[in-house]
């Protein structure tokens, strides 16, 4: 009896939209794996057909994705390979996928990532925003007290902010910005390589306003890119980093809520802001 070398779990980037995005090697690896694991069976089913490939598929998504792993081991172990993807774009981003790699990598299985469609990384080459420093959040809260919470804790940032946001929260999002963050600059990002794909860039106040007056422009998923906080001036040749401050109070010893007041005093802002910033920076040391 010949040794069986385990498998290989292939993460597979999918189209978000636009079906000529998948690239050549990841049609190649979805015909050649034994089985697909996808969080949408009857979606993905959809773009296997296109490809003419018929596989053994199971779902893998947020609800039962630590159950599967144990089946998706034993099949590994048997020498199958396997391909997981999500709905559209790069599994694990906003999607699931981590339990799965996270384990798998823990018990030694060999994982092959490949690239391709990111809503994410599509946004930001395509916004005009600052693209050296940037924090990924997700999709914000849904609840309105939350999202607001969420908004304060990254108010003082100064790298560019990017979030993925539905079309029925959208307006809320931008209401909150404009409460939150009414100066920044803000890009949307939506139907990305899809026919009606636009980006639409201004204020809170005037994105509201334009899809207001063309409901139309709130339809789509979204990429919400926003403008970091502005380095702080302090006269006409100097000027200061919020983290450079926050991190010198820190490291002079004082405390995480005077520091926040004596943020808020020479930076301006709520020390409530300025008091999640400095948890946040002492966490991080």
């Amino acid at each position: 009896m010949t040794h069986q070398d385990p498998g290989t779990l292939y993460v597979v980037a999918t189209p978000i939209g636009n079906l000529e995005d998948l690239t050549p090697r990841a049609a190649r690896v979805l015909a050649q794996v034994s089985r697909v694991a996808a969080e949408d069976t009857r979606h993905s089913g959809r773009l296997l057909a296109h490809l003419g490939v018929n596989k053994p598929m199971l779902s893998l998504h947020d609800h039962n994705e630590a159950r599967r792993v144990d089946t998706l081991d034993a099949f590994l172990q048997a020498g199958e390979d396997i391909a997981l993807i999500s709905d559209a774009g790069t599994p694990l981003i906003s999607d699931p996928g981590f339990v799965l790699v996270r384990e798998l990598r823990a018990r030694g299985r060999k994982i092959v990532p490949l690239p391709g469609a990111c809503a994410l990384v599509a946004a930001l080459s395509g916004a005009g925003l600052p693209t050296d420093r940037f924090t990924f959040g997700g999709f914000l809260p849904a609840k309105p007290g939350a999202r607001r919470q969420a908004l304060e804790q990254w108010e003082a940032r100064e790298e560019t902010l990017v979030f993925y946001e539905s079309p029925h929260r959208i307006l809320h999002t931008l209401e909150a910005l404009r409460e939150q963050m009414p100066a920044r600059n803000v890009v949307l990002a939506r139907e990305l390589t899809k026919t009606f794909e636009t980006f639409l860039h201004g204020s809170p106040e005037e994105l509201i306003q334009c899809l207001t007056d063309d409901p139309n422009q709130a339809r789509g998923e979204f990429v919400v890119i926003i403008s970091g906080a502005p380095a702080v001036a302090l006269g006409d040749h100097q000027a200061i980093h919020a983290d450079e401050l926050l991190k010198s109070l820190l490291a002079e010893g004082v405390g995480v809520k005077q520091g926040a007041a004596v943020a808020a005093r020479m930076l301006g802002g709520r020390k409530q802001e300025w008091y999640a910033r400095l948890q946040a920076i002492k966490g991080e040391h």
